[in-house]
């Protein structure tokens, strides 16, 4: 937990221990078996599915859906785990009304797809709670790779590595491995401790080594890494929180909306989570979605989403847009900040409506307030810390085919290497196929070939 000084308007046990109960139960609660057959019979099983186009990892759906069909929900999370070994979780948070379900002939055709996140969770929930990790680790190759990072792309990349025979050792500034999974989702994404049950099936593969509370640059160098390992790959994703760069933000509670949603994720009671009365995000992707949301099921009176261009531009989809108003949160649009006002707390953000030009998006004269005690920051994040001696592609590192580098030797992926969409399951793809592309590297093209 934050040691933010408490200030009058921000407080916990706002609400009622059934009222948090019920608020941070789960979002999508899973299919039951009839349930899962069910919905399963709603596919068409389309020979040149889009969905499968349409998923980042490219699962075969029709293929693992047929199989939920036919009463074989292991068979289901094999099709899955084969493309995506962190299925689980990405059925849970992956935008699927923005991907595969966008793409499903059912939602062209009646405006309502087949349940492809809530399949998805069946079968590889089913796999889980098993407790029999469905690959074997190949003989050891004596290569050895370091990753840094233990979020979605370190992970799918250390297991890959692991299974094909090499051995992994994963460092991870944090305390607990998972990366956003475990630290950056909404808590009613992800009920319980899922991201790290998830995280100890998927190390069950064996050769995999975790070190915790090691930071790239401050504990450990990628020149040290290069001498120590035979490939390295980076998942570091972006720790570092863009800066309002206007008066007031140091105020006590104007707080990175990511350090809010991580230690409501880490919190065992939620009633103890402190949230103001009048509460304004200023962002408009899934952590400023995330960030309202749940300061409402906190407790917040009013809570505000400013953004400073058109909704049709804003990151968060549609849908994530339509659950925030559902639950009573305001979004205004066209807006940026000027300064937060007040003594020595916040008392509300002075905004200015914004207008585009020739030069680009300009504030206009037109200012308004919102009452705020508590503001939230979710305007982007940068690299904590540059690797060295690696060329950067804007605010990322600069990655070409499957995440190599331009330092030989080191791939990227995940949030942190250019070309990405920030989303968990781009991650997990991006972490597979940098582990296919290392793995050919250290073994040889022609020993591939051989196999």
């Amino acid at each position: 937990m934050s040691n933010t000084p408490m200030t009058p308007g921000v407080v916990p046990q706002r609400l009622s221990r059934t009222d948090y109960a019920d608020g941070f139960s789960d979002m999508h609660p899973p299919l039951d078996a009839h349930e899962a057959l069910v919905a399963a019979d709603r596919c068409y099983f389309c020979y040149d599915a889009p969905c499968v186009t349409a998923c980042p990892t490219a699962i075969d759906i029709p293929l693992f859906i047929r199989q939920i069909q036919t009463g074989k929900p292991g068979d289901a999370a094999k099709t899955i785990f084969d493309q995506n070994i962190l299925g689980g979780m990405c059925a849970r948070v992956c935008p699927t009304e923005t991907l595969c379900e966008e793409a499903c002939v059912r939602e062209t055709a009646e405006g309502k797809p087949v349940e492809i996140g809530r399949l998805q969770r069946f079968a590889t929930d089913t796999a889980l709670v098993t407790g029999v990790h469905p690959y074997q680790r190949a003989e050891p190759t004596g290569f050895r790779v370091g990753i840094v990072g233990a979020g979605p792309a370190g992970l799918a990349c250390a297991h890959r590595l692991a299974m094909k025979g090499h051995d992994v050792t994963i460092y991870d500034a944090r305390p607990k491995p998972g990366g956003l999974n475990e630290y950056g989702i909404a808590a009613y994404k992800t009920v319980g401790d899922f991201a790290m049950a998830e995280v100890d099936w998927l190390m069950e593969i064996g050769g995999i080594t975790l070190v915790s509370d090691t930071a790239l640059g401050r504990d450990v160098t990628l020149t040290e890494l290069r001498d120590d390992f035979d490939a390295v790959f980076l998942g570091v994703g972006l720790g570092g929180v863009n800066a309002l760069r206007a008066p007031g933000e140091d105020f006590p509670y104007v707080q990175d909306a990511v350090d809010f949603i991580a230690d409501l994720r880490q919190a065992e009671d939620k009633a103890q989570v402190p949230v103001g009365r009048n509460v304004v995000v200023i962002g408009g992707g899934m952590t400023a979605v995330d960030a309202a949301v749940q300061s409402r099921l906190l407790g917040a009176e009013t809570v505000t989403i400013v953004y400073r261009r058109g909704r049709d531009r804003m990151g968060a989809s549609p849908y994530e847009q339509d659950h925030a108003t559902r639950h009573g949160v305001r979004i205004v649009t066209g807006a940026q900040p000027l300064r937060v006002i007040g003594t020595d707390t916040a008392e509300a953000v002075e905004f200015a409506y914004t207008e585009e030009t020739p030069e680009g998006l300009r504030p206009s004269a037109q200012t308004f307030q919102i009452a705020a005690d508590q503001v939230f920051k979710a305007i982007g994040q940068t690299l904590a810390a540059a690797p060295e001696d690696l060329t950067l592609d804007g605010a990322k590192i600069a990655v070409t085919g499957m995440g190599r580098t331009s330092a030989a030797g080191v791939w990227a992926g995940g949030d942190c290497a250019s070309g990405g969409d920030d989303l968990t399951v781009t991650a997990v793809a991006e972490g597979r196929d940098a582990a296919e592309d290392i793995h050919v590297t250290l073994i040889g093209a022609s020993e591939i070939a051989a196999e």
